[in-house]
């Protein structure tokens, strides 16, 4: 292709994107804030309705705010993963590398569904060291996320930066996986979605992943995902001011009220 061809290709895709982007709406629920207050914590709460093309959201600056993505990479980091085959399957089991770890959970070696299900750092980092810096950079860009930036330290980079996404960001991304929409083979996207799966509820089915940002201050606590009922999906990003491990669950207790009062659950 010829640089003028590029540089046209790039033009279109860019009217494309845009022209996505304006044809959402913005709901604003200011009302809902007072999730956030009954937990004693500031945040902001995303929910995009993929049908309707509708962002809804609580705190709007906040959820167009980057920040690194923690855990919640991991959902991005086992697409990767699988889809270069650093790793086979869900089953194939990856070595933690013996050292002591801040959760004794983390002590040993696991296959993606159970370290995604405990949020083991060992397991994916090694993961990451797999798949390297070149595919790792070259996936982050075909996959549209967040920054695209992985520095020089390529198993550390989602955790203190400086890849860095937006709750809004996270909604998009998750709904594209939830919509096997990601320009990743079907069986990568299947794989993924099942070890993310959560929960059913009242006929409905939860996806999703949490996170904690120890790196930035204060400290950000994220819940990621999406709801499923027959063929509509409802993605949702979460995330909160969370300064020590023992608030970890307001996060669900906020989605799960977010999303009941949204008539998604």
């Amino acid at each position: 292709m010829t640089s003028f061809g590029r540089v046209i290709g790039v033009f279109f895709s860019l009217v494309a994107f845009v022209g996505a982007a304006s044809a959402e709406t913005f709901v604003e629920r200011p009302d809902l804030d007072a999730l956030f207050k009954e937990q004693g914590t500031p945040g902001t709460f995303v929910l995009f309705d993929v049908a309707a093309e509708t962002i809804t959201v609580v705190n709007r600056a906040r959820a167009e705010q980057r920040t690194v993505p923690a855990s919640t990479f991991k959902v991005a980091n086992s697409l990767i993963a699988l889809e270069t085959g650093a790793i086979k399957d869900e089953h194939e089991i990856i070595p933690y590398g013996g050292k002591p770890q801040p959760v004794k959970e983390w002590e040993r070696d696991m296959g993606l569904r159970d370290a995604i299900r405990i949020s083991n750092v060992p397991i994916y980092q090694e993961v990451a060291r797999r798949i390297g810096p070149q595919r790792m950079q070259a996936m982050l860009e075909r996959l549209d996320y967040g920054n695209h930036t992985i520095g020089t330290v390529v198993d550390r980079f989602w955790l203190d930066g400086p890849l860095q996404i937006s709750p809004v960001e996270q909604a998009h991304f998750l709904a594209r996986l939830a919509k096997r929409q990601l320009p990743l083979s079907a069986r990568t996207q299947a794989i993924v979605r099942d070890i993310m799966r959560l929960d059913d509820m009242n006929g409905a089915i939860l996806y999703g992943k949490t996170g904690w940002a120890t790196s930035v201050s204060p400290n950000v606590g994220w819940l990621v995902g999406w709801v499923e009922r027959g063929e509509k999906v409802d993605s949702f990003a979460l995330n909160i001011d969370m300064a020590k491990v023992e608030e970890a669950p307001k996060r669900m207790t906020i989605v799960r009220g977010m999303l009941s009062r949204l008539g998604v659950i």
